[in-house]
């Protein structure tokens, strides 16, 4: 009897994969419902901006040939915007897809890397897979002002000397916390040269404290940093699949080294190079946060939900119950939100900001299965 896997290795045999959130089509198909809305996965509720969509529309006149298998436009970009060489970028199928070339490029059987506790599902799973082991930092508890954040003394006692990398989102996805400028620099300084540290900056553009840090600028005074970005959040190209890292040129050239041919296809690379010049879209995309997250605290608090802080685009609340029924009854109300259960947070939601008619509608949907 043929059994594919007694074949497959024995890490990935074991993996439990990503779970992406339950998309529109799923839903009004199961439920045989219409209009419904989905603040689950951390989009931004109003797409690619004008200058993108014009790129698309362009780009899709060459489809017929590969893409430039370097993106030279957008790496060009790309340096000017962080000041940097084009040898310091690596572009990826989205932020997720540079997560993988890292583990891919320093990862072994031999090695270790270690993250937080509630960090992003996709750090478990490419150590895992890699054959490395996972070290796993205890967040920092409920009665914490920043809680269920990055304790980066309790990630720090966990390196050694075969840890190759550190992953840390700042903001991180789910949680929203993140860490301070000073603390996270001084993290980074204690590091042995022998170990990656990591920033996931996926949600950066929607941070308005001009103290927080901007990690990409510390490059050339740490040599084992890497920063990566995305431009599915609040560039609106969730559905490209466009992201990047940013390192000294060598540690970008041992990713490039795993990297996928033509990873990024050429209408990617067309919107994500016109998004950088759309600064009007973006501002427009960072005021519609704003004034989502004032209105979300604000029905939650009605609500007397609990939530935790968030520098995302999304917020984290504590149900006080399992939340999987109260997911399901927003469900049935036409409202698409995130249960984190797989992130050991079976009391919680993540709501995803979007636009004002959306978020009332979700508070409403919110009171309603609450109630139920």
């Amino acid at each position: 009897m043929f059994d594919p896997t007694q074949l497959a290795s024995p890490y990935v045999r074991t993996l439990a994969p990503y779970v992406p959130g339950k998309p529109l089509e799923e839903l009004e198909r199961e439920y045989g419902i219409r209009d419904s809305i989905k603040l689950a996965s951390n989009e931004n509720p109003l797409g690619p901006g004008p200058f993108a969509r014009a790129a698309i529309a362009k780009a899709a006149n060459e489809i017929g040939l590969y893409p430039d298998g370097n993106g030279f436009a957008l790496k060009q970009a790309l340096a000017r915007k962080h000041g940097c060489a084009l040898e310091c970028i690596t572009l990826g199928n989205g932020s997720n897809d540079v997560l993988v070339m890292l583990a891919e490029a320093f990862l072994t059987t031999e090695s270790e890397a270690v993250y937080s506790q509630y960090a992003f599902a996709v750090y478990p799973i490419v150590v895992q897979a890699a054959g490395a082991t996972a070290r796993v930092a205890p967040a920092l508890p409920e009665t914490h002002p920043m809680a269920l954040g990055h304790d980066l003394d309790a990630l720090a006692k966990l390196v050694s000397s075969r840890t190759r990398i550190v992953f840390i989102a700042n903001p991180n996805n789910p949680t929203g916390t993140w860490v301070e400028a000073d603390a996270l620099r001084r993290f980074i300084a204690s590091m042995p040269s022998t170990t990656l540290v990591v920033v996931d900056e996926a949600y950066i553009e929607y941070v308005e404290d001009e103290s927080f840090p901007d990690s990409s600028r510390w490059l050339s005074e740490f040599p084992n940093l890497v920063v990566t970005r995305t431009f599915s959040k609040a560039y609106g190209l969730a559905g490209l699949r466009v992201g990047y890292a940013l390192s000294r040129p060598d540690v970008a050239g041992l990713m490039n080294r795993v990297r996928q041919a033509f990873n990024v296809n050429s209408i990617a690379l067309a919107a994500a190079r016109a998004a950088l010049d759309d600064r009007a879209h973006l501002q427009t995309s960072i005021e519609t946060n704003r004034a989502g997250m004032t209105q979300l605290a604000s029905g939650l608090n009605a609500l007397q939900v609990r939530r935790y802080p968030s520098r995302g685009n999304f917020i984290l609340i504590d149900c006080k119950r399992p939340a999987v029924a109260v997911y399901e009854a927003m469900l049935r109300l036409g409202v698409i939100v995130r249960p984190v259960g797989n992130y050991q947070l079976p009391n919680h939601l993540r709501l995803t900001i979007g636009t004002q008619q959306q978020n009332q509608r979700m508070l409403d949907a919110l009171a309603r299965a609450l109630e139920s």
